[in-house]
Formats: structure tokens, sequence, C-alpha cells
């Protein structure tokens, strides 16, 4: 049976699941761990991709990250393959370092995220990696360290969750960290990272008692929430798919895209491709970058390479455009009516 499609919009949370092949170790030793932290931070950052959870295991990681202007698909290929590409350099080893498809949950936010936070974090305790929350506290390969302070990496979203616990910042830590300590003794959360119907209910018991009551519920094993975020979300990637199928069906790909917006903003298309700075080239090349990744399913490598531009330059390219489209009320839908 053919894997689904991942669900991506701006805005959305992901739990993400990432093992190494056969379960092997994709972690060795400090240097790894840090080379791993450093490409995470600079990725995040570029994409203004928001990160409110992490943890480091020797043959797996989870990231709990908010999508900013970049599709998920794009961060992730970035930092897997940047990683895995050193990894294997470092060892003199060749193949995949990954399995090949990493596991994407998207989240509903105001339900989940604490749980989520806290789940998490506690990986490296399930692990046996630490022996217990003191030095849970300490450890330098999980984001808990950074909510209570003891470590400060600036791609970490710390303020954001420490609010969901409380103000001023040292109640929120003591609260975060009575809220870590009461789910010690909860153990794996099917819940959390089992089926979709499972999930969305809240495990297999409020299964049951819903179905008893004749309740039946909109699930996905791709999503995390209740019946009205699941039906919403399939339903904004289903306007999504459709968008990106009714170009492809009109032959649209990148160079008549390109075409386009050269037509749309009088910018020739050699211009575009450069690093050029005057300020109506830069529009025309942010709205050309915006829209090949959201809708046409670029990659920023892809970009890189057609506009003679660094991937960090397409990625803030991209951030731009998204914010130009969005003022200047610029929608893809206007190239269904254009002949090319």
């Amino acid at each position: 049976m053919p894997r689904q499609a991942r669900i991506d919009a701006p805005g959305a949370l992901h739990h993400i699941i990432a093992r190494g092949m056969e379960r092997g170790v994709i972690f060795r030793d400090k240097r790894d761990r840090d080379d791993f932290l450093r490409r995470l931070g600079a990725i995040v950052k570029e994409s203004e991709t928001l990160c409110y959870a992490w943890a480091l295991i020797p043959n797996h990681f989870h990231l709990l990250l908010k999508t900013g202007n970049i599709p998920l698909a794009s961060v992730m290929r970035r930092l897997l393959s940047g990683y895995a590409g050193n990894f294997n350099h470092r060892y003199d080893r060749s193949g995949h370092l990954f399995q090949n498809r990493y596991k994407s949950i998207l989240c509903q936010e105001d339900v989940y995220l604490r749980e989520l936070v806290r789940y998490i974090h506690l990986n490296p305790l399930r692990a046996g990696i630490v022996g217990n929350l003191e030095e849970l506290d300490r450890y330098r390969y999980c984001g808990h360290g950074g909510l209570m302070g003891n470590y400060q990496d600036e791609w970490q979203e710390t303020r954001s969750v420490l609010k969901l616990f409380g103000d001023p910042i040292s109640s929120a830590r003591m609260n975060y960290r009575a809220f870590v300590e009461d789910g010690m003794a909860q153990g794996r959360r099917e819940d959390l990272v089992g089926g979709g119907l499972v999930r969305s209910a809240g495990g297999w018991q409020a299964v049951a008692a819903l179905r008893k009551g004749d309740i039946h519920l909109k699930s996905d094993e791709r999503m995390l929430g209740d019946s009205d975020f699941v039906e919403d979300a399939l339903s904004r990637a289903k306007e999504r798919y459709e968008n990106r199928f009714a170009l492809a069906a009109k032959g649209i790909g990148y160079e008549q895209l390109a075409q386009w917006v050269s037509e749309l903003t009088a910018i020739p298309l050699q211009a575009m491709a450069g690093a050029g700075k005057e300020r109506q080239t830069v529009r025309a090349r942010s709205i050309l970058c915006y829209w090949a990744v959201r809708e046409l399913g670029m990659s920023l490598t892809d970009l890189s390479n057609r506009l003679g531009i660094a991937v960090p330059t397409v990625s803030v390219a991209v951030q731009r455009g998204k914010k130009i489209a969005d003022r200047e009320k610029l929608r893809i839908e206007a190239l269904l009516n254009v002949k090319i």
C-alpha cells in the first residue's frame, strides 16, 4: 500500500522521529551530536522554523517543529542529507544513514504542545542515557536543559513554551519541571506516537467509550488532534494538492512559472538569476522562489542551482516572497487562467 503524502502548511506543528537504518547508531560521539545541532540550528534559523523540543538518542532523534514559510520537507532534506554526508565522510562509510522515510505527525498545537514537549524531553531518561531528572536537567543533548536555563541555544524556542507554565520565568521553570516529573512514570505514550484514531481520541479506552456511544471520529495516521482539526487539515492539504495537480496538468513547471513572474514584474529572466540587489529584481526573485517552493514543491537546493545563489539566500527569498504575495494579494491560481 503506497504511503500517504505528508501534510504541511505554514505554522503547522510537527512531531518528527528519524531513525538510523535498521535502527543503527547515528550519533557515535559528542562530535557527531554537535555537528547535528550546528546544522539544525542554522537551518531552523534560516527557514524561520520554530523548534520547541528536541532529543538526540544514539540511534534516533525527536524534534518538535513549527514550520515557517519553508516546507518541512525542505528543512528535513537539508538536515538529513547534510548530516549523513558528513557522517559518511567522517567514518569512511557509504550508503544510507537514515531510514528512507522519517516519521512526521501533524499535531494540534493548543491541545498537545505541552504533552509533546514533555514526552520528547523525557526520551533520554526512558532510554537510560541519564539516570534521573537531575541528570536530565544537565544533559546537553536534549531541549529540557535549555528550558531549565542550563544551556542557551538561540535557535530553540524556549520563551513561548515556558509561557505555558506561568510567569515570571522562575515560576514557569519550576512548574515545567514539576510537569515533567509527573510524566516520568508514563513510559512510552502510544496515544502520542501510535495509530491515528487512537492518537486523536486519546487512547484505546477513549476510542472504546466513543464507539459504545456510536460516536465516530475523523482520523488520520499522519495527524494528532481532534476530529475538526483533522478534517480541516485534510481539506487544506487537498486544496494545495489540487492546485499543484492543476498546474502540472497545464504543463506549468519552473520555466513557465519563471516566465510568468517575469511578465508580472517586468523583470527579465536573466536578471532574476544571480545575487542582484536592485529592489525590483529582489522582489521578482522572491515571488518566484516562494511559488516554486510552496506551489511546485521544488527544493531549496534545486532553486539554488537554477538561480546561482546560495541555499540560505533562497530560504530568505521564500520568506520575503510570502510576505509580498500576501501584501499584494498575488495568487498562484491566476496561472491557471494564463496561456503560456
